[in-house]
């Protein structure tokens, strides 16, 4: 025998033996999918939003290495094809596949049958769901666009802020302005009489990448930003959190957590309450519910948080009607 069959033999007789051991023990096994991030970071014990879903599967009955099995796919397991990861992730057949990056469409591609929750911006425009109500595939989980007025509503609230804003630069993932993100936002600056420019992150993105988009931002003239949200800008919200810092110029996040970190101000979902609602929907599944009548549940509430010393770094007042409005205030 070929020691190139033997170990490919060796390593189906592992997995065989896994799978077995799991199911044999009244276990279930999840595959999580998030490539702009570290497995190490996908733990029930790591400063991000793992701990809520790690916390809600265990009320719900589900403890990892008791009856449920975790596979990680994380940025080490990333080889630069998002295809090939989502196949070598069905190929193992998992009960359920977790999904926040790559998008989920590209594992629906691979599998129509393999239940898959996913966090998405609008599943029924990129074919993940015929309605929010009733998916009617393989698909469901939680939708964090309301609606195309969220981007007015933010660019409103950092003019506010920042009353002399003219040109507004957009930090966007890929492929996002052009479906979903670019028409609404300059419809919004339009309106607000500026200018407005989108700056591209090519995901999974690094620190370097979102430094590099925010500083040309500043060079091209942009005089406030916007980030647009995707779990490859909160794996990076540190990075991100720098290099705004290092241009001055004020801006506006898409998550709660970059204001804790010292960001001027967001308008933001609860990301904890959407990853629970997360967990509940894989847990439905192992107890027998069909995806395809599983509704995503899209977010409605958003909070606007503020941080009073990012503001008197850039010579900013902020107005009592932010501050009244404010569901969070840091010092």
């Amino acid at each position: 025998m070929k020691r190139r069959d033997f170990l490919a033999g060796a390593a189906s007789l592992a997995a065989a033996t896994r799978v077995t051991a799991a199911s044999g023990a009244g276990g279930s096994r999840l595959a999580i999918a998030n490539i702009s991030t570290p497995t190490a970071m996908m733990r029930e014990d790591s400063p991000n939003y793992y701990p809520a879903f790690f916390g809600e599967l265990r009320r719900l009955g589900r403890i990892e290495g008791q009856n449920l099995t975790i596979e990680r796919y994380g940025k080490e397991q990333y080889r630069g094809d998002r295809a090939e990861l989502a196949e070598e992730i069905v190929r193992g057949n998992p009960d359920v596949i977790l999904v926040f990056d790559p998008p989920a469409i590209i594992f629906k591609q691979k599998t129509t049958t393999i239940p898959i929750v996913t966090i998405s911006y609008d599943p029924v425009a990129i074919g993940l769901a015929q309605t929010l109500a009733r998916p009617g595939g393989n698909v469901t989980g939680v939708v964090v666009n309301p609606g195309p007025t969220i981007h007015g509503k933010r660019i409103a609230l950092l003019r506010e802020m920042f009353p002399a804003m003219s040109r507004l630069g957009c930090i966007t993932p890929a492929g996002a302005w052009e479906s979903s993100v670019g028409e609404p936002v300059r419809v919004a600056a339009q309106a607000a009489g500026i200018a407005v420019a989108n700056f591209t992150i090519d995901l999974p993105g690094n620190p370097t990448t979102y430094r590099n988009a925010i500083l040309q931002a500043a060079r091209e003239g942009s005089d406030a930003i916007m980030m647009i949200d995707s779990p490859d800008a909160f794996a990076n919200r540190v990075a991100i959190t720098e290099a705004i810092a290092e241009v001055r110029i004020p801006a506006i996040h898409c998550f709660t957590e970059a204001v804790e970190l010292g960001c001027l101000m967001a308008y933001a979902f609860d990301l904890k309450e959407l990853i629970k609602r997360m967990a509940g929907n894989v847990d439905a599944i192992w107890r027998g519910a069909n995806p395809a009548e599983i509704p995503f549940y899209q977010v409605s509430k958003f909070d606007l948080s503020i941080n009073l010393n990012a503001a008197r770094s850039l010579g900013l007042k902020v107005p009592p009607t932010l501050l009244a409005t404010a569901a969070k205030v840091v010092e």
